[in-house]
């Protein structure tokens, strides 16, 4: 069949973006859920707003909507400071010192941190993800800064920034992740000072990206580590497939058994309203929407994805051959 999307054999790119624009039009005037609010600069962000971008392996882009509209990255930006982290110290890192776990505790719990002294956490809460911020290596809080925002921008395919507004907002509100910070750092999980420590995470969640960013983001993990649209090798190969399993087990906060039951792709959201889902050797995908769920989760996000996997085949769990 002519015009092979990459890494979907046997589905033309036709039907790769059939489905994304049918999904993204039958979810366009879905109403439910709300903005985030506990940040102020996230409950002003418009929510008319849905972008769909799905990226295949041969680099091409299947868009709808407002793909184009920045918003804040949010708690998607712990998958990538993972990787940096892994990418530093080794794939093994998280297994014996943050951990892997999902800590069946809400997503900024304190009593997870009590439990079991700072272990057992995963960088996709917040204990563990100041923890992740704190363990990358750097000989100022500028150096660490770049390597951050760096390798972002490789991930995405171009220079990112951060929104200064939102990095204000959150900075004033988060005396809980302060907190949180000293906590993980009295209990030795990490050797930079908690304040630059939670600072950076705090700067890092302000990352201004659209849905076409996350989109080749998640491409990028989709595909080893290389991003298709750049041909750039961003990541190792041998680190991704740990961290696609943090994101499979606590990526979409509370709810991520529920989503990885109904599309068995690792996935990580993003208050902000943004969110990424893997299909590997496939495609990566990213949306935006900022009305949320309870639990945190873009609603027309999660149904746009999973109308799309479900159309195209493509939950890794249902490949039986």
């Amino acid at each position: 069949m002519a015009g092979l999307a990459g890494g979907l054999t046997g589905l033309s790119a036709s039907s790769v973006d059939t489905a994304v624009r049918a999904a993204h039009a039958r979810y366009l005037t879905l109403n439910e859920g709300a903005n985030a609010d506990y940040i102020p600069a996230l409950a002003k962000v418009p929510s008319k707003f849905f972008g769909v971008s799905l990226v295949t392996g041969d680099g091409k882009i299947h868009e709808a909507g407002d793909t184009t509209e920045v918003f804040s990255i949010q708690s998607i930006s712990k998958v990538f400071n993972a990787a940096i982290v892994m990418e530093q110290s080794g794939k093994d890192f998280f297994l014996n010192n943050v951990g892997v776990d999902a800590t069946g505790r809400v997503f900024n719990s304190i009593e997870a941190i009590e439990q079991y002294k700072g272990k057992e956490m995963n960088p996709l809460v917040n204990a563990g993800a100041i923890a992740t911020v704190g363990n990358i290596k750097g000989k100022s809080a500028e150096e660490v800064w770049d390597t951050i925002i760096t390798f972002y921008s490789a991930m995405a395919g171009r220079k990112l920034e951060v929104n200064q507004e939102v990095y204000k907002s959150e900075a004033d509100t988060n005396q809980r992740n302060q907190a949180i910070g000293k906590l993980m750092s009295a209990y030795g999980l990490f050797p930079m000072d908690p304040g630059v420590a939670t600072d950076l995470y705090t700067k890092a969640c302000s990352v201004n990206v659209s849905s076409h960013d996350l989109g080749n983001m998640a491409a990028t993990l989709a595909f080893g580590g290389r991003n298709p649209v750049t041909g750039k090798q961003v990541m190792s190969r041998a680190n991704v497939p740990g961290l696609l399993a943090i994101m499979a087990t606590a990526g979409l906060y509370d709810d991520s058994g529920k989503w990885l039951f109904n599309t068995g792709l690792p996935g990580k959201s993003g208050v902000g309203g943004g969110l990424i889902a893997v299909a590997p050797g496939k495609f990566g995908i990213g949306t935006f929407s900022t009305k949320l769920d309870v639990a945190g989760n873009s609603i027309r996000g999660q149904r746009a994805i999973t109308d799309i996997n479900n159309t195209l085949g493509t939950n890794p769990l249902a490949q039986f051959g």
